[in-house]
């Protein structure tokens, strides 16, 4: 995962494109444009992550000289391109919506402006890094807008679909939320706080519960949460702990942050009567943390029974967001630039499922706040050449349902360009902030949304809507095509 050379992960026909546009000798300039079409796991909104990740690959992009010579061997490719691959870096220009940045569907979350065939080859790596990412972001907010405040951590790692899932898919859980991961790699790599106790096969090796228990205080005293759900929960694991955390006390060995994690069984139930015998014995400040196949709706049905958990560890349902396993961003071109042409031609992809009909152009997203409350009224997707000053009135309207209208008066609202520059002219120009600092720019960003667009089902969708000049011109080539 440090600077790995990933220009092969690719599918083999951007790669047979390229060849097409070389030996056609295409210089074009073109834009391409990566987005969503729907939110996933039901919610109001998306995170858009895995920028860091992007920029690691435009920047490790090139052909090896093994990389070279496993292509010939495919007996497809011709050596004047081989040749030119040889010699390829990027050197166009990429724009994109900052990592950790609430986003909604169809606007582009990163646009690609360069040389044909650079666009064309970095489009599949680019959308893996991206659809993934924004994906488990987007599920973690979930879980912890569930938990409403209390800490999750990240347990995935052992269930997810591979290492590099499992390590980028903890960065992007930490900055939707989690407050850390027990991926030891991903604390080393991204510097994030990692997290855990131990397993029921601690217990296990031990004689009794209550030594395997004592010794695990006595080394980790500062950090001794207690896996009570081996043996009996409420009979044995609970007893013994309380029986292992006075021992401490008296000891004056007893560390701030102590308590227990329940595994298995009625969570709520067990919660509950764990607390009461707690605090009978004067531990009132131990925590109770629960794992056990978690997701945002499990945690919120657990909340609202009462149960006395304040912290959890969720692991396969996030690390996989096993209910949407997939984000669904495409990269579709958007605009060309012949040659010698100063502007750009629009492109548009037509489908007989309109959600599939492209934006076309080169274009860009403004975001309008609420000036009052800060929240996030609508987003607009532009083109690229046009402003809007808050200190003028703003009509948006739906561009499906066109009689659907709304005027923003001037004062009221602010606006934001949304997309920044990553890339230009080949050289980055983003500076990546840590990953923790992103995660509270990620806090930030969801508290930009309106209450009724987080709520776990049925969630109120935010207006994305087109500027009158876009609206314009897609129109005007959907009617010259037909």
């Amino acid at each position: 995962m440090d600077n790995r050379n990933f220009t092969l992960l690719t599918d083999l026909y951007e790669l047979t494109m390229m060849q097409g546009y070389f030996k056609e000798k295409a210089t074009d300039t073109v834009v391409f444009d990566a987005f969503y079409r729907k939110n996933p796991s039901g919610s109001g909104y998306a995170i858009t992550c895995g920028l860091a990740q992007v920029i690691d690959l435009i920047k490790n992009l090139k052909f090896s000289y093994e990389d070279i010579e496993y292509l010939r061997s495919l007996n497809i490719f011709e050596e004047d391109f081989l040749s030119y691959l040889a010699g390829f870096h990027f050197t166009g220009d990429i724009y994109g919506i900052p990592e950790g940045s609430v986003v909604f569907p169809y606007e582009p979350l990163v646009k690609v402006v360069a040389p044909i065939m650079e666009a064309q080859l970095i489009e599949t790596a680019l959308l893996n890094i991206i659809n993934h990412q924004s994906l488990i972001a987007t599920k973690a907010s979930r879980v912890c807008f569930a938990a409403k405040g209390d800490g999750i951590m990240e347990f995935g790692l052992r269930r997810a679909q591979g290492p590099d899932a499992g390590t980028f898919g903890a960065r992007a859980a930490v900055i939707g939320g989690c407050v850390g991961t027990s991926n030891v790699i991903c604390g080393q790599e991204f510097n994030v706080p990692v997290l855990g106790t131990h397993a029921h096969s601690w217990i296990m090796s031990f004689p009794d519960e209550y030594t395997a228990f004592k010794t695990y205080a006595e080394i980790y005293p500062n950090a001794c949460t207690l896996l009570v759900d081996t043996y009996d929960t409420l009979k044995s694991g609970v007893p013994n702990a309380i029986r292992v955390f006075d021992e401490m006390k008296a000891e004056g060995k007893l560390g701030k942050r102590y308590g227990i994690r329940l595994d298995s069984g009625d969570l709520a139930y067990l919660s509950k009567k764990a607390r009461k015998m707690l605090d009978a014995a004067g531990h009132t400040d131990a925590i109770i943390s629960a794992s056990s196949d978690l997701d945002e709706y499990l945690i919120n049905s657990l909340k609202n029974q009462g149960a006395a958990i304040t912290s959890w560890g969720v692991g396969t349902n996030l690390i996989t967001s096993a209910d949407n396993p997939s984000f669904g961003g495409v990269y579709k071109l958007a605009a060309i630039k012949k040659d010698g042409d100063e502007e750009f031609t629009a492109k548009i992809k037509i489908s007989e499922n309109p959600a599939k009909i492209t934006n076309p152009g080169n274009k860009t997203v403004f975001r309008l706040y609420d000036k009052e409350t800060g929240k996030i009224k609508a987003d607009l997707i532009a083109l690229a050449d046009e402003t809007f000053d808050s200190a003028n009135d703003l009509e948006i309207f739906d561009p499906v349902a066109t009689w659907k209208r709304s005027t923003l008066n001037a004062g009221t609202y602010e606006v934001r360009e949304m997309l920044v520059p990553v890339f230009l002219k080949g050289q980055c120009v983003y500076d990546v902030r840590p990953t923790m600092e992103i995660r509270d720019y990620c806090t930030s960003e969801l508290n930009t949304l309106w209450d009724e667009t987080r709520r776990l089902t049925n969630p109120q969708e935010v207006y994305v809507d087109l500027s009158q000049k876009l609206y314009d011109l897609k129109n005007s080539l959907l009617n010259k095509k037909r």
